[in-house]
Parts: structure tokens; C-alpha cells; sequence
């Protein structure tokens, strides 16, 4: 019996995930509740379980992005492990009979007559659907030259579509000949290539070929042998997704790290533990013929074009996601800035006089953070359009504050809410903010922490930035920008002094929000954080 597994519901607003990575092969044997896939989405990554305990069968491949409830895969739960083990065991069993009885008739003469190779059959490779929507794909990069001899499911090249990349497999055993090159778009259902089944073409190219396994076998026998007797397969130095993923954000070539896989293929634990090193570390032990075939097509560079080089990397879903909702923010809201100064010395002289003693009594650091969530709190409570949102044809208005804020991980921006701010104290915030941010940049976000606030407050000013016109963080209105301390000269009752000053600037939708409304709330943050004393009495 086979039970059918569907993308589940991971969030409410989500409705389609990829699939970052299948932790086990197609026809594994899997344990009930074991984990079989990693989901991505737009917003956090998700574990994908075995609800039967059978054997699996894959029918989405690693990359592609599916929709909410689609079939990625189907367990036979009918099927025993040890009934796998065994077929498992005569599969190879004829495999290796099938290779023993090959190598009978390589060593018998090329020219007896009675052992002459059967006429050539031609298998056409075709461009597979790998999509409902999809009608067109790019052939990638061939992993295979063309005349070679492939094994039957070994990847001979990677194609890709707008949406996912994909691996091309030989269908039947045989002598590989390219139909379509490198770079070029082909239609589903296009030819991509041709495999002579015999792959014995005529009798020299079998000589040839012979002479090359001996040559093979003594260079392996004089040196270190390698994976399979010597010979590296696709899977030798090939980064899984996961590790691709996490050698791509180190910076570090996939050609400088040793796999520790099935066939040498790098796993994710590898990536983890790989280090970036310099290029005179990196030399290749055994260069191949194909990377020395790569660098001479390579375009020559001389004098200024020497170290003008470019590389490409796939969006991500969750950088794709960020990009679509800025350019929606911009296009559906009639979005306006403004902008004040706030003169931060007095909450200075209070952390610098109470920071210690904080700290030792609740075990977080007393930052600016928040002081500008409780500000706006009370602001908020005082201008209640600035914390409310557009729906449909309403105004929704909403009497709590979750605020939200804008963290910087390594997967992009993303922004977790604290609940009930204005319930909280000092301590509860900054501890909040710590936790947050941790899960953040740890990519261990849920969707229950990113969704549902009504503000939105974003630091730019620990990396630097003076002013900026914050984007707002739709279904929200408005959104405050933190920038910079600076020490400016101001005036003071008629006096010129040195002043740490901070400009803040405030982004709303001014269907929403009137000009009044907007400069009043960013005055009130103003004037709260200009007296601290007054976060404390509420007023």
C-alpha cells in the first residue's frame, strides 16, 4: 500500500514552500516520524517526517518549489527493511554478475566473428516535464563530454527553469552524444542528447578503450587507490544543496573541500566544518582533464581585465520574497518620510549612571532599543492611526502594541514582533530583543514570531547609517528609523554646545495617516527620549 505524503500547512500566508534538501535517497527504507526532507520557505525552513514506516519513493526533486498540499513523495508501506535489504542485496548481486560476464567478452579478441558487438541502438533523451508551469528550461552545464560512456541514472548534465534547477539522468547505459550544447533553451520535449546503447560503436573504439582501463589500473596500482578502484563519479566533490548553500554564504569553492559521502560527495556536515583557505593551499591534488578543459575556454584576461571577475548566485526564496514586498510596499501605499533629531545625551548619562547595576540584576545589557519600544508605545496610545492598518475598504485600529523589529540574519531581513510591548518592562524588552535576534541569525525563526505586528521599529545606525527613508512593513502604516549618535553643536538656551545627537524618521502611509498625525508621533518619540523621566510617569 502506497500512502501519498503532501507539503503540510506550515503558515498561515504561506502557500508554497521549496525543497531545500531530501535526507533520504529515493528507495530508502525509513522509520516512522524519521526525518525525510528539509522545507523552505519565504519566512523559516521546516522538517519534513515519515508518517509510515516503508520504503520512499521521491516524486519532486531537491530545488523545485511546490505548492501547499501538493504530493512530494509516496511510502509503501507494504515493504519490509529486510525485504529491502534483500532486493537490495540481488540487485547488486546482478550487477555484478552482469560486470563479470562484460569483462568475459571485453577480453576476448576484437576481431573473432562469432564475438563481434551487436549493431548500435540509438536511445533519445528528451527534455522532461519538470513542471506543471514550466515550459522551457536551460541546459546548465553538461557533466558529461560528449562520446563518453555513461552508466544508466548517472547525471550527465543539470538543466534549469525560472523556478528550480534540475539534474538530467541517463535512461539506459551507453556512448554519450550532445545534441544540445551548454547555455542553450530548449522547449519540454526537446532532444537534448542521444546514448548508443551498445556502447561498443566498432571494434577500435574498443581496443581504445581497453588500452585506456589498462593504463587506468596501472596508474591506480603504483599509486593511492581512490573511491571505486580510481574512478571519480559525478558524486565525487558535488556539494549537496544544503552544503552548497552554506559553502556559498563562507565564500569557499566546493572544489577545495573533501567530501566524506557516498563516492566523495560533499554533505552538509562537511560544509559546516570547512574552512576558507588561501588559494596556495587550495591546489588541486589531481587535476582533471575536464577542469583543464574549463580554464583554457575560460576567457583570457590581460593588463586591467586581470581580476574583473563576476560570479552568480540563485535568489534564495525568503531574498525573492523581501524583494517582491518592498517593490508592493512602494507601488500600493502613497508612502511620505519625516524626519526629527533627538538629543540622546540624557538617556546616555542614564545608562551610563545605571548600566552596570542593571546588568547584574537582570542579566542583559540596557541598550537603546528599549527605550525608543516603550516611546513608541505611549506615542502610539496617544496617535492610535499610526498603529493601525488598511483592510479592504476598513481602517482596522488595533488597542495593543506589537512591535516589530527589523533583524539583519545571513538569509536577509527579516522581522520578529514582540508581543504586548506596552505591557512590558525595560529588562522584558531588552531580553525580547536578545532572543530574537538570536533566533534570527540562528535561521531558527517560527512563523508565529514574524507575523502579526502593528509597528515597526529598524536600526540603521549600528552600521553606520545618518538618515534613511525606511520602507513600511506592510500590512502596517508606519515605520521608525533609528540612525547614528553623532556629537553635533546645537543650541542650548542661547549657548552653543556639543551635543550626541541622533536623527529618527518616521515612513507612513499617508492613506492612513494625516501629516498632523505623523510629525505629532514622531515630536512625542522625541520628546520622550529627551526625558526619560517621562517613560517612567507616562507623560
Amino acid at each position: 500500500m502506497s500512502l501519498e505524503i503532501k507539503v503540510p500547512t506550515v503558515g498561515e500566508s504561506i502557500t508554497e514552500v521549496t525543497i531545500a534538501e531530501w535526507t533520504k535517497k529515493d528507495g530508502d527504507y525509513v522509520e516512522m516520524d524519521e526525518v525525510i526532507a528539509e522545507l523552505e520557505s519565504d519566512k523559516a525552513t521546516f522538517e519534513l517526517n515519515a508518517e509510515q514506516a516503508g520504503v520512499l519513493h521521491i516524486k519532486t526533486e531537491a530545488g523545485e518549489t511546490v505548492e501547499i498540499g501538493a504530493v512530494i513523495c509516496e511510502i509503501d508501506t507494504s515493504a519490509s527493511e529486510n525485504g529491502e535489504k534483500e532486493e537490495k542485496k540481488s540487485a547488486e548481486q546482478e550487477e555484478a554478475s552482469a560486470s563479470d560476464s562484460k569483462k568475459e567478452k571485453t577480453e576476448k579478441p576484437a576481431d573473432t566473428k562469432e564475438d563481434s558487438p551487436q549493431e548500435a541502438q540509438s536511445l533519445e533523451m528528451k527534455i522532461p516535464t519538470v513542471g506543471e508551469s514550466i515550459t522551457e528550461v536551460t541546459i546548465s552545464e553538461w557533466l558529461k563530454e560528449d562520446g563518453e560512456q555513461v552508466e544508466m541514472d548517472e547525471v550527465i548534465a543539470e538543466i534549469e527553469s525560472d523556478k528550480a534547477t534540475f539534474e538530467l539522468t541517463a535512461e539506459a547505459a551507453g556512448t554519450l552524444r550532445i545534441k544540445a550544447q551548454a547555455g542553450e533553451t530548449l522547449e519540454i520535449g526537446a532532444l537534448a542528447c542521444v546514448i548508443e546503447t551498445n556502447g561498443q560503436g566498432s571494434s577500435a573504439p574498443s581496443q581504445s578503450s581497453d588500452t585506456a582501463d589498462k593504463e587506468k589500473a596501472s596508474t591506480t596500482s603504483s599509486g593511492a587507490e581512490g573511491k571505486d578502484n580510481g574512478r571519480e563519479t559525478y558524486a565525487t566533490g558535488h556539494a549537496s544543496p544544503a552544503a552548497s548553500k552554506i559553502l556559498a554564504e563562507k565564500g569557499i569553492d566546493p572544489k577545495q573541500v573533501k567530501g566524506s559521502g557516498v563516492d566523495g560527495r560533499i554533505t552538509k556536515e562537511d560544509a559546516e566544518k570547512a574552512e576558507k583557505t588561501s588559494p596556495a593551499q587550495s591546489k588541486p591534488t589531481q587535476p582533471s582533464e575536464k577542469a583543464g578543459k574549463k580554464e583554457t575556454e575560460a576567457p583570457k584576461t590581460t593588463g586591467e581585465d586581470e581580476g574583473r571577475q563576476q560570479r552568480r548566485e540563485k535568489m534564495s526564496s525568503l531574498r525573492k520574497t523581501i524583494s517582491r514586498r518592498l517593490v508592493a510596499a512602494k507601488n500600493e501605499t502613497a508612502m511620505l518620510t519625516t524626519f526629527n533629531e533627538v538629543d540622546m545625551k540624557p538617556v546616555m548619562d542614564l545608562r551610563k549612571k545605571y548600566k552596570e547595576a542593571f546588568k547584574e540584576k537582570y542579566e542583559v545589557n540596557l541598550g537603546f532599543m528599549s527605550f525608543f519600544t516603550k516611546a513608541a508605545c505611549l506615542a502610539l496610545k496617544e496617535w492610535p492611526a499610526v498603529n493601525a492598518f488598511i483592510d479592504g475598504e476598513e481602517l482596522v485600529y488595533n488597542d495593543y502594541c506589537d512591535v516589530s523589529i527589523a533583524v539583519s540574519s545571513p538569509k536577509g531581513l527579516v522581522v520578529p514582533v514582540i508581543r504586548n510591548a506596552e505591557a512590558m518592562s525595560f529588562d522584558q524588552i531588552e531580553k525580547e530583543v536578545v532572543r530574537l535576534a538570536k533566533k534570527a541569525r540562528d535561521g531558527k525563526l517560527s512563523i508565529d514570531e514574524m507575523t502579526g505586528g502593528t509597528f515597526t521599529v529598524t536600526n540603521g545606525g549600528i552600521f553606520g547609517s545618518m538618515l534613511s527613508t525606511p520602507i513600511i512593513n506592510q500590512p502596517q502604516s508606519a515605520i521608525l528609523g533609528m540612525h547614528n549618535i553623532v556629537e553635533r553643536p546645537v543650541a542650548i538656551n542661547g549657548q552653543v554646545e556639543i551635543r550626541p545627537i541622533m536623527y529618527v524618521a518616521l515612513s507612513y502611509d499617508h492613506r492612513v495617516i494625516d501629516g498632523r498625525e505623523s510629525v505629532s508621533f514622531l515630536y512625542r518619540i522625541k520628546e520622550l527620549i529627551e526625558d526619560p523621566s517621562r517613560l517612567l510617569l507616562g507623560i
